[in-house]
């Protein structure tokens, strides 16, 4: 018999135990790995190939305060900027549902290509959106999620506005980060919530990276001493701020990984413990017979550090194959569009794993190492 065979051998001894300690390190890793990819793409929103060319402009005081009209001629004339669109979100329940599955933005249709160019859709459909006042593009994903096609009717109750809208699918857009959401003339919403004059904030379009900054700060200090002051910012700081006011998610995530790691490590630690008491005789004879210390550990550590890394193989696995392979815009409805297990997550369950083959290993060995040989012979099995 090999040393290896020797350790595998005791480390399924009692298979049903070590089963269920495999699994427990399986299911907490995966846990643990989905915690994190979570909270990364909670904390760290995808982005657009255009974003870094693209400046939101809303008001400084409040991101529900609308903004004048007439700013647009302002920000037009700014040295830098290709194109300025209103960009008003409508807050619409599709159908009878009691909550808002997607979101709906009024834009100027006619600026669609220009500022958001990653929307792809034939060139009909962009002609034909541009044309007719009440009609809409909507996102693949929700296309699909609601079996929508080109010609369908959207009817749309606002939660912001006092009205209720319908509009005409003209086409269906893809490759954007976020393929959900709908886009119709602001013009219409203008006429239809009887607040001409106003949007909710302004979509620019920078010319170049380089001329971002002058950009920004020349757009605020524009309306500096108007009555309605704005903040310009980049699309990344803009969804950045939003994270923001969810509150300190990171702690609260932080706090349920370190409860499973410290859960684990109790489970585990006792099912050594347990597998290590029933061989206290065993081990005595091999002391008997010239084995020292640090030999019996290493048996110990092999052991544990075996069954934990089997767990993180098929937990960290299981969590890689199914966030990578899946459609996770299916699988959340919608709440999260990417859920990419990146290298430093899975070398952080993977260190976790070892750490708890290391951990689970320390109260047993301390107990087999001051244990004497006649103490360990006198021992049942």
């Amino acid at each position: 018999m090999t040393i290896a065979s020797f350790i595998t051998k005791n480390a399924l001894r009692n298979k049903r135990r070590a089963l269920l300690c495999v699994l427990s390190v399986a299911v907490s890793l995966f846990l643990l790995v989905t915690l994190q990819v979570a909270l990364r793409e909670v904390t760290l929103p995808p982005e657009d190939v255009g974003a870094a060319l693209r400046v939101v402009v809303r008001n400084k005081i409040s991101i529900s305060s609308p903004l004048p009209a007439r700013q647009r001629a302002v920000i037009e004339r700014i040295p830098g900027v290709e194109a300025v669109s209103p960009f008003s979100f409508f807050g619409g329940k599709y159908r009878n549902e009691e909550s808002m599955s997607f979101a709906q933005f009024a834009m100027d249709p006619k600026l669609l290509r220009k500022i958001f160019g990653e929307a792809k859709m034939p060139e009909n459909q962009y002609a034909a959106f541009e044309a007719d006042q009440t009609a809409c593009i909507l996102g693949k994903v929700t296309a699909d999620k609601y079996r929508l096609k080109v010609g369908d009717r959207v009817p749309l109750t606002s939660t912001l506005y006092p009205c209720s809208i319908e509009l005409k699918i003209a086409g269906i857009y893809e490759g954007t980060i976020d393929d959900r959401n709908l886009l119709f003339h602001h013009k219409y919403l203008d006429e239809a919530g009887g607040s001409p004059g106003w949007v909710a904030m302004w979509w620019v379009k920078v010319r170049s990276v380089e001329e971002m900054p002058r950009v920004t700060e020349a757009i605020n200090r524009a309306f500096a001493s108007s009555s309605a002051e704005v903040r310009a910012e980049t699309e990344r700081a803009f969804q950045l701020s939003f994270v923001a006011m969810w509150g300190n998610i990171k702690i609260m995530v932080h706090s349920i990984c370190t409860v499973v790691v410290f859960t684990l490590v109790l489970v585990t630690a006792s099912t050594m413990s347990m597998a290590i008491r029933e061989r206290f005789r065993e081990l005595a004879v091999l002391k008997a017979l010239g084995y020292r210390r640090r030999e019996l550990f290493a048996f110990i550590l092999a052991e544990s550090f075996g069954l934990a890394a089997l767990g993180a193989i098929i937990g960290i696995g299981t969590a890689w194959t199914l966030f990578t392979h899946a459609s996770i815009a299916k699988l959340t409805q919608g709440i999260f569009l990417t859920f990419e297990v990146t290298p430093r997550i899975i070398g952080q369950a993977a260190l976790v794993a070892a750490s708890l083959g290391i951990i689970a290993s320390l109260a047993p060995s301390i107990a087999v190492a001051r244990m004497s040989v006649v103490e360990g012979l006198k021992t049942l099995d």
